[in-house]
């Protein structure tokens, strides 16, 4: 897996960890955050967050296209100090009409500095395999460059989590997920009988001794001051990003090279192997990504659902404490345990020398003990905040992607590996699987606009691992298709075009998580169970559509 990869790949991979672990960060509250801070209704919450989504990867198209012109290397400082004063933005308290003007231009910034960036560093890692030596090892790069992406997501929703907390303990107060609604509610004269019923008995469990418009109004601000410092943990991040790119420069800086700049530099590696092609062949291949580009947008608006309505179902429906195992999940140091002891089993089964061997097996049994003396020593149940639940698909993908490589690894060397498209479209057909056992953990509950009038009981919330299990199915879903994809486009795209196709890899994710929203707006009279369900026929529709156009991907992907 990791053998043979070139030193520039680490250094990019560490780069983008950085920037991912800030901006995960501040995504694992962003939606908690407009509702607690502003009142905005679900629709409401779902216009911002989707259209944010959708600049943020909608962007990549114009960074690519600047820096075909100007260079990789560029536009990626560049993005980063941009993407920087966005975050300092949004991270500064306010009142409510100030801070709305500056969140809008907060989220322009950002949403711009990540085009810069994004798109432009797997430009640099897909340059990187353009030598004969590294072409083989172009789809393994890409999954543990992916891998890297979710080391940062990983530790972001533990990092919002902490903040949270002890933002608001400073003012004896805990996070409970139902205050900031009803707040509002009583705020603006909406709040039913049981509402208010609800709220009075929500204040005296918090030990608050001021009157209920007091309370309200001290809960909403301290929770929106809570949310800001999380967002600030994204400027540090950039921070150690950019130290890192530029300490390990010298390791990529010769891919940092586009065809403008191969062209006037003949002797640079990049022009010496460039490939050249017909109209025809740039047109076709042209024409296939974009067939791509089609279907992977329906899996992004099921797929980040995950900052959305899954983080929606998380407050709302889901248990607000672990008890048994289930506790090991909610510390991301245990799961840092379980990805350390996957990783030491893989070294053990696959070493060829007895040390090796000998070493791993001692880390693997260290790891469990360190678990079982951590599970011992647990409170016997353990809270959990809503945003926590996004920690998942990130420590699946780590922990899983040696299990995909070494599969396809194998398949691969019996000659029946599936190509890049096929495993696109079976990611398709893996995610509609992922929101039928939400779907099916969703029957029976109110709807959304009945929990919010009225709240809901403790025995009709559901077990954390209805969420876990769609989780884990949808990574499964994401391994086949996101890193593939990325793969695939930087194989198959012309090389005067590649940060331009690029970047069109990202419009598409753009507009499916535009179309994310739409999925929010929904959310509310409509039975849940139905709301995936709309999920579950738009990725079997997408998945239909890839394998019909299969031997016409596969044709140019040789």
């Amino acid at each position: 897996m990791f053998e043979g990869q070139p030193k520039g790949l680490y250094a990019l991979a560490l780069a983008n960890t950085g920037e991912r672990f800030g901006y995960y960060t501040m995504l694992a509250i962003f939606t908690l955050f407009l509702q607690a801070k502003f009142g905005y209704t679900a629709a409401e919450t779902s216009e911002i967050f989707s259209t944010f989504l959708a600049g943020v990867y909608f962007t990549p198209l114009i960074g690519g296209w600047l820096a075909d012109k100007f260079g990789y290397g560029k536009m990626v400082t560049t993005g980063v100090f941009v993407m920087f004063f966005g975050y300092l933005l949004l991270s500064i308290p306010a009142g409510n009409d100030i801070a709305k003007w500056m969140m809008f231009g907060a989220l322009t910034m950002i949403a711009l500095g990540t085009g810069l960036f994004k798109g432009n560093l797997q430009v640099m890692v897909g340059n990187l395999y353009d030598a004969p030596e590294y072409r083989s090892k172009r789809d393994s790069a890409f999954s543990i460059f992916y891998m890297a992406i979710n080391i940062g997501a990983l530790y972001a929703p533990t990092m919002a989590t902490e903040i949270t907390n002890w933002m608001l303990a400073k003012s004896n107060l805990t996070y409970d997920g139902q205050i900031p609604a009803l707040a509002h509610q009583f705020q603006n004269g909406t709040i039913t009988p049981e509402g208010s019923q609800l709220l009075e008995s929500l204040k005296v469990a918090q030990n608050f001794a001021g009157d209920t418009a007091s309370f309200c109004s001290t809960y909403i601000d301290k929770l929106g001051e809570a949310y800001n410092y999380g967002f600030g943990v994204a400027c540090i991040s950039l921070i150690i990003s950019i130290i890192i790119y530029y300490a390990f420069r010298s390791t990529f800086k010769h891919a940092d090279v586009n065809t403008k700049q191969a062209n006037a530099n003949k002797s640079t590696q990049q022009a010496a192997t460039s490939e050249e092609l017909t109209p025809a062949e740039t047109k076709q291949r042209i024409i296939a990504l974009c067939l791509v580009f089609a279907v992977v947008i329906f899996f992004w608006m099921a797929f980040h659902q995950n900052g959305l309505t899954m983080t929606f179902f998380a407050r709302d429906y889901t248990a607000h404490s672990a008890e048994g195992l289930d506790r090991l999940g909610f510390s991301v140091w245990n799961l840092t345990l379980l990805i350390v002891l996957v990783y030491a089993g893989f070294s053990f089964f696959q070493s060829k020398i007895s040390k090796s061997k000998t070493i791993s097996g001692i880390v693997a049994v260290a790891v469990i003990i360190l678990l079982g003396v951590n599970y011992s020593t647990m409170d016997a149940t353990l809270p959990i905040l809503p945003q926590i639940f996004q920690q998942f698909n990130p420590f699946f993908v780590v922990a899983l992607t040696p299990v995909s490589l070494a599969v396809f690894s194998s398949l691969a060397k019996a000659g029946k590996e599936p190509s890049a498209p096929r495993k696109i479209a079976f990611g398709m057909l893996i995610a509609a699987i992922g929101f039928a056992i939400l779907a099916m953990g969703s029957m029976g509950l109110p709807t959304p606009s009945e929990v919010e009038a009225n709240g809901i009981s403790s025995s009709q919330l559901v077990s954390p691992n209805w969420l876990i299990s769609t989780y884990l199915v949808l990574t499964f879903a994401e391994l086949l298709l996101s890193p593939m994809g990325i793969s695939f486009v930087s194989k198959v795209a012309p090389p005067k075009y590649k940060g331009l196709m690029m970047g069109g890899w990202f419009v598409a994710t753009a507009l499916g998580n535009k179309l994310v929203g739409e999925i929010g707006k929904i959310w509310g009279e409509m039975q849940l169970w139905m709301v995936w369900s709309v999920l579950i026929v738009c990725c079997l529709v997408a998945a239909l559509f890839m394998f019909s156009i299969m031997k016409r991907l596969e044709k140019v992907a040789k």
